[in-house]
Parts: structure tokens; sequence; C-alpha cells
């Protein structure tokens, strides 16, 4: 999984610098009566170019310098998204029929089936429930302090990466409102001598544009880390109501099979 990982952040990674790179400086084309047939062409191609064509345009206008940067924390904030989602899909397991797998193993006196299960089953449920099975033997009290010990280990595997998805939904709009001020061009006004309304509109627009790109990166990461935390709150639920059904079933083991 870990080799996985890697790949396909070298994969986002060369996306974005291919889509950055890919961004050049639009020039204005001359008509001319006797070239007909490109114009016409032009005009489909542009229509056919619609949203995409739409946000080059906005991307250059805003100042590439910052746009740069808000765009490489968009690609790289999706690939610790994608890394996550990824990594808690495949911790997502059926709770209900592992606990009944190690439930009849138990029942019928046969701890090494029910490590067997917990060994063939991935994610963090299993993982636990095999910690605690490890130490059947020497009470419920150890087991209960291994299990809630590796418990807060599978925790922090959860949340593994999400610190470096909010840095990227709090620097999103923060490049956004740098751009913002260094865009008031506020040294044209003082070289113009005059607040020319030309001018401030010029320096507002970039300013505005890096603005507004700056927060719809930071509420597209946003809707991710929200799925991502919905997932590791169910994961974590899971992993506390297995750990409680596996000490009840341990407990009704001793009292079965060691008298």
């Amino acid at each position: 999984i870990r080799h996985t990982m890697k790949k396909l952040f070298a994969i986002l990674a060369v996306m974005g610098v291919l889509t950055l790179g890919s961004v050049q400086p639009i020039m204005a084309q001359d008509a001319a009566p006797a070239q007909t047939e490109q114009t016409t062409e032009a005009a489909v191609v542009e229509e056919g170019g619609g949203l995409h064509k739409e946000l080059k345009t906005k991307f250059i206008e805003g100042d590439a310098g910052f746009m740069s940067l808000v765009a490489i924390a968009l690609v790289l904030g999706l690939a610790f998204c994608i890394e996550r989602i990824i990594y808690l899909s495949l911790a997502e397991v059926n709770t209900k029929k592992l606990m009944t797998s190690i439930e009849a193993a138990l029942e019928k006196g046969d701890v090494e089936a029910a490590k067997t299960v917990c060994r063939n089953t991935r994610g963090p449920v299993a993982s636990i429930c095999y910690q605690g099975l490890m130490r059947i033997d020497d009470g419920v009290d150890v087991v209960e302090r291994s299990v809630v010990s590796y418990g807060g280990v599978q925790a922090g595997y959860l949340e593994k990466g999400c610190s470096w998805i909010t840095l990227f939904i709090a620097m999103a709009p923060s490049l956004g409102f740098l751009g913002t001020v260094i865009g008031m061009a506020f040294d044209k006004i003082q070289q113009a001598g005059d607040i020319s309304p030309t001018v401030v509109a010029g320096g507002m627009k970039v300013a505005l544009i890096t603005t507004i790109f700056g927060l719809v990166v930071a509420l597209i990461l946003q809707v991710f880390y929200n799925y991502i935390l919905s997932k590791i709150e169910a994961l974590t639920s899971a992993m506390e109501d297995s750990s409680i059904t596996l000490l009840d079933m341990i407990m009704k083991y001793n009292l079965k099979y060691k008298k």
C-alpha cells in the first residue's frame, strides 16, 4: 500500500507541474477579411475550450506567481486527501462478520483459529483483536491494557497526514489574500500621481481573482477533509465496539475453559 501511495504522489506531482507549465500567455489575434475560414475555426475552438479556457485566462490574469502557489497547494492537498481516502477505504471491513468468526472459534476453545481469522483480515479492528488474543492467557486486565494501547497506535495511523491537509486548507486562502494585498497596485497609483479608475480597477481585478481561487481551493480541500474525518470516526467507533466485544468473549472463554 505504501508503494502505491508513493506512486500516486509522484503522478499527481507530475500532473501539477505539467498543468502549471502548460499555462502560456494568451496573445491577441488580428482578424483579416481574407481569412474567414481560419476565423471560423478559431471561434469553434474557443467555444469548445469552455470552462478550461476561461480558467486558464483567469489564472493568467490573477498573477501567475501567486496563482501557481495556490494551484500547487490544491495539487498537494488533493494528493494527501486521495492517499487518506484509499488507506481508510482499505481499512474498512465487515466488523460483525469478523467478530462472529472470532466468537465461534473461542466457543470451541480454539484460540489459534481466532488468531488466524484476525491475521487473514486487514484493517485496524482485526489488528486490535489479534493483539488481545495474543495475551489471552495473561488475564482480562492485561488484555484490556494491550487493546487500549494498540488502539491508540492504530488511531494514530488513521489520522496520519491529516495535519498536512489542514495546512493546505489554511495556506490556500492565505496565499490568495497575499496576492490581494500585493495586487492592489499602490505602486502604480503612486507613479501615476493620481487615483485613476483604470489603475485601481486593474489592481483590484488581480486581487479579487487570487482571493477567489484561494477560497475555492480551500473549500474543495475542506469537503475532502470532512469526508476523511467521517471515515476516521466510523473506524474509531468500530474499534471501540470491537474491543468491548472481544473482552466479553475472552471473559466467557476464561469461565468456560479456565476453571
